[in-house]
């Protein structure tokens, strides 16, 4: 819908009742205001024209429409596309329990008949800028669904998060390989194509499996996964985007970037850092920690991930862990025990347990 500077849309009005005061009044205000108008007889045939055209909003005569008027309502607010489409409902009726159902029915408003044209264009003008905003708050919360992460989301809506809450989560970190050297060896628009088609796929691979992206950090992604599988929906989910990097590899010219992951699991505090002004929703903690650092030590397409993770998924189908060995980690008073996850149908796979 497109609302010049002076509030009129620029889509025509539907007017439902071929013969009714409403389509009256509805003629003299809307030629005034120059803006179109659509008639429909009956129901059908309103059904018909909001299915075939844009409408900016509809006013429906309830004794002259043909049939159930309140039926009809319904029907066309739940026409793809009319959400927040005006709909106005013209009646004889004063009766409480006619507005009501009226309004259940998803109308905007309920004027009496016979209508005052001075009432009837404010409340649609209103009506219609409502709408619009409407509309741009969709588009942005559109845009905003690009930045923050479906899981993100939910979180924000169901917990308002206020003060920070320690809780159990499975940290995930990916980082590319020798990122610094081939950012300096490829061309800037060609190495920002392939990374950001390469973060993608990863970003995908992590909603796929339930999780949600905490940060992007240069050349890798943290995410974070906190469902009752999260150590399956990780181990998966990094299996899977190794899967993808080495599809990718085989049909890219240029070559798939090569990455490390490292997988761990325990708890962290979440909540907002920042200031009113802006803030960031986050996990922070020695998990956070760990994980980074794990990240760290996977060769070029591998994952590394903490005891704790083969502890718990060391006998679960499609699951293989190989090299157990001791690590001394910076920042990690004693040496932390760490495996290589391997698919199962791996040609590398071997369990040790030194």
């Amino acid at each position: 819908m497109a609302i010049d500077s002076h509030g009129k849309a620029g889509r025509p009005i539907l007017v439902v009742g071929a013969r009714g005061e409403a389509l009256t009044i509805a003629k003299t205000v809307l030629s005034l205001d120059g803006q179109q108008m659509l008639v429909a007889e009956d129901g059908p045939t309103a059904t018909r024209l909001v299915r075939q055209r844009d409408v900016d909003a509809i006013l429906i005569d309830l004794e002259d429409c043909g049939g159930d008027g309140i039926a009809l309502c319904t029907e066309l607010r739940s026409q793809p596309g009319h959400a927040f489409t005006p709909i106005v409902i013209a009646t004889l009726a004063a009766d409480c329990d006619t507005w009501r159902r009226a309004f259940a029915a998803g109308c905007d408003d309920v004027l009496r008949k016979p209508l005052e044209s001075v009432v009837f264009r404010a409340r649609l003008e209103n009506l219609l800028r409502k709408a619009q905003s409407a509309h741009d708050l969709e588009r942005v919360r559109h845009s905003l669904s690009r930045y923050v992460s479906p899981r993100l989301q939910q979180i924000l809506q169901a917990e308002q998060p206020g003060a920070p809450r320690e809780q159990d989560v499975c940290i995930l970190f990916s980082d590319i390989r020798d990122f610094t050297f081939k950012s300096e060896s490829m061309p800037a628009d060609e190495l920002f194509a392939n990374l950001s088609f390469q973060l993608g796929a990863q970003v995908e691979a992590v909603y796929a499996h339930g999780g949600y992206v905490d940060k992007f950090s240069g050349d890798g992604i943290m995410a974070v996964f906190d469902a009752r599988d999260m150590m399956q929906a990780a181990c998966r989910c990094a299996l899977d985007i190794m899967a993808q990097t080495r599809k990718l590899a085989a049909r890219s010219s240029s070559g798939c970037m090569p990455l490390g992951i490292g997988i761990h699991r325990g708890p962290v505090v979440a909540g907002n850092i920042g200031s009113g002004s802006h803030l960031d929703y986050t996990v922070i903690g020695r998990t956070v920690n760990l994980a980074a650092r794990l990240c760290g030590h996977a060769a070029s397409m591998d994952i590394v991930v903490s005891k704790d993770i083969e502890q718990a998924l060391h006998a679960v189908r499609g699951f293989g862990f190989r090299n157990g060995r001791y690590v001394k980690i910076r920042g990690f008073a004693e040496p932390v025990r760490l495996f290589n996850l391997m698919g199962a149908d791996d040609s590398r796979l071997q369990v040790v347990n030194g």
